[in-house]
C-alpha cells in the first residue's frame, strides 16, 4: 500500500493511540523517512516541522513509544500508531497525553487531568518545543 504522502507537502497525520485503552496521547506527523524509521525500529519516530528533522518520541525523556500496530485511513493519508508507552506520560509538558485540556461552551479551557511527572525533572527546565 501506498501512502498518500503527496497531499499535505510530503507529511501525513500520525494519532498516537494507547493500544489497551483507547486513550489519544498526541498528533504528530510523520513523512516516508519516519515511517521507515518507525517500522525499522519499532518505536514511534516523527517529523519535526519545528525542527525540520527526524525525531525519536523519548530520545531526551526517555518516554518512548513502542509500536504494536499501525493502520491507514481509507484515502492513505493518515495514520493511527498504536502504541505501549514507556513512561509515566507523552507530554512534554508533564501529562500522560497531549490532550488534556478541553475546550469548554463559553471558549474557556478546563484542565482534565493531573500531571504525571515534571517536565523540568525530565527536560531540565518547564517546557520543551
Amino acid at each position: 500500500m501506498q501512502i498518500d504522502f503527496d497531499k499535505a507537502g510530503g507529511l501525513v497525520p500520525a494519532i498516537i493511540q494507547d493500544h489497551l485503552s483507547g486513550d489519544v496521547f498526541m498528533l504528530g506527523f510523520m513523512n516516508s523517512a519516519s515511517l521507515r524509521e518507525t517500522q525499522r525500529t519499532g518505536e514511534a519516530v516523527f517529523f519535526s516541522r519545528s525542527r525540520n528533522k527526524l525525531w525519536k518520541k523519548g530520545e531526551s525523556s526517555g518516554h518512548v513509544l513502542k509500536v504494536r500496530e499501525i493502520r491507514v485511513d481509507c484515502d492513505a493519508d493518515a495514520l493511527l500508531v498504536r502504541v505501549d508507552a514507556v513512561g509515566p506520560g507523552v507530554c512534554h509538558e508533564g501529562y500522560r497525553s497531549c490532550f488534556f485540556r478541553r475546550l469548554e461552551t463559553d471558549a474557556s479551557v478546563k484542565i482534565t487531568e493531573e500531571p504525571t511527572f515534571a517536565p523540568q525533572s525530565v527536560y531540565g527546565r518547564e517546557k520543551q518545543a
